[in-house]
């Protein structure tokens, strides 16, 4: 009997592929929530920083999740919204803001942003800029 033809072989390595795939998905997940409280951490150690800038550009991300349910087909979408702002030294920062602040900014808007590490607090809009 040669035992690279043993018919069960093949049986034995599908639940070690199983098992590897399990480690790496778990991995990933882990590492992603480990990543985001260090990011939280790191933003909750950061200065609170309010400093000119300029908006650069505002774009959106939709993600859609189709969800199956009784037989009714049901797509619900999320939005998140990024601004990206420039400072005065020409470095640029992107910050993921809610809906409503993204709605209040244009591009081009003169201002003093607030924000802590990545964390995105507010921007003041200069009123006398607005008729330079």
């Amino acid at each position: 009997m040669d035992p690279f033809y043993g018919g069960d072989s093949v049986f034995q390595i599908v639940p070690i592929i199983i098992g590897i795939i399990f480690v790496i998905v778990i991995g990933g997940l882990l590492f992603n929530i480990f990543n985001g409280i260090g990011q939280w951490r790191k933003n909750e150690q950061s200065p609170r920083l309010s400093v000119p800038a300029v908006v650069k550009s505002k774009r959106t991300d939709v993600s859609r999740h189709a969800n199956h349910h009784d037989h009714h087909h049901h797509v619900s979408s999320s939005t998140r919204y990024y601004v990206t702002f420039e400072f005065e030294s020409g470095d640029r920062s992107e910050f993921h803001l809610s809906g409503k602040e993204y709605g209040l900014l244009s591009e081009g808007d003169r201002g003093v942003l607030d924000f802590q590490g990545t964390r995105y607090l507010s921007f003041e809009r200069n009123r006398s800029a607005q008729n330079s």
